[in-house]
């Protein structure tokens, strides 16, 4: 039994077989990662390239660590200091790449879709690392794995997203997969960062911080995302940090004890405390781990399907 699918582009293209069959397999894969000698050969032959057009420093890193844990070959790419910089398009650029008998790519763009159309052109696998604020779905898959493994299941859970869900790639890749899971998912922020259509996903809306937290049992906290917005949409970071910030006052304040997490970078003291995300109730560093076991999981099933 192996995924739907050839690539992975994004959680639309999944089914919810696919899901659990990444969560099946990323269990065995934590349990190796947790053992004395953490790595396994199951990719002894693959070559695999890390393609990012955008910084970042957990999904690059948890991937290159996922790609060695199964003992694949690994290139890693930035676009920074690479022929891009000198006018190179993106296909030449990857075919350049595949040349060297790549077998994956793992691919990070600003732009939306640049996974989809590579995976046209070219005949290596593309799993989409971040495309523009379109999706990332390996982080989908990580986050409702961390809620899985907390909370012993996604079906029936209530899970709000709470900040810039306009520019975020990662709302809309933990919609998709949340509901494809069963979960009730609520979108929470300012007005001007909700999308006009959300509500079409199914999604419930609030833009009242304390009840949306009374209502769910894990909030998953967006940063504000500085570098995609070409205006202003709130006046200032200290006002959206008095609406939307969460500190230990307001979580201590709750009916209940609600599990928090956040997809990092985190902008400690904007959209969280360092109180909160060191807190207990906090799942972050769970997600990092958990990050390069559904990563390998990822990697290892879409390379059995050559």
């Amino acid at each position: 039994m192996g995924l739907s699918t050839r690539h992975l582009l994004g959680i639309k293209d999944l089914n919810p077989q696919d899901i659990q069959l990444i969560f099946e397999t990323a269990d065995t894969f934590k349990a190796v990662i947790n053992r004395p000698i953490k790595k396994v050969p199951s990719l002894r032959d693959v070559t695999i390239a890390n393609i990012f057009f955008e910084n970042s420093t957990r999904t690059r890193l948890s991937f290159e660590l996922a790609e060695r844990r199964l003992s694949a070959d690994t290139l890693n790419f930035a676009a920074s200091s690479s022929s891009v910089s000198k006018g190179e398009t993106l296909i030449d650029t990857v075919n350049n790449i595949l040349a060297m008998k790549v077998d994956m790519v793992v691919m990070r763009h600003p732009y939306a879709g640049a996974g989809v159309f590579l995976s046209k052109h070219v005949k290596a696998q593309i799993v989409n690392a971040g495309d523009g604020a379109h999706e990332h779905p390996t982080q989908a898959l990580l986050d409702a794995f961390s809620i899985r493994e907390k909370l012993g299941d996604v079906a029936g859970k209530k899970v709000v997203i709470v900040g810039d869900v306009l520019h975020s790639r990662v709302a809309l890749s933990n919609i998709l997969c949340l509901k494809q899971l069963g979960a009730e998912v609520m979108v929470c922020g300012p007005t001007t960062l909700i999308p006009k259509y959300i509500t079409s996903l199914g999604v419930k809306v609030e833009h009242n911080l304390v009840k949306a937290l009374n209502w769910c049992d894990v909030a998953n906290m967006l940063r504000i995302q500085l570098e995609r917005q070409d205006i202003k949409y709130f006046p200032s970071l200290r006002e959206y940090t008095m609406m939307f910030g969460l500190n230990k006052q307001i979580l201590d304040n709750l009916d209940k004890e609600i599990i928090i997490m956040h997809p990092g970078p985190i902008n400690r003291g904007v959209e969280i405390t360092s109180d909160v995300a060191d807190s207990k109730q906090s799942i972050i560093l769970d997600q990092v781990e958990n990050g390069v076991a559904v990563r390998m999981a990822v990697l290892y099933l879409l390379a059995g399907q050559n």
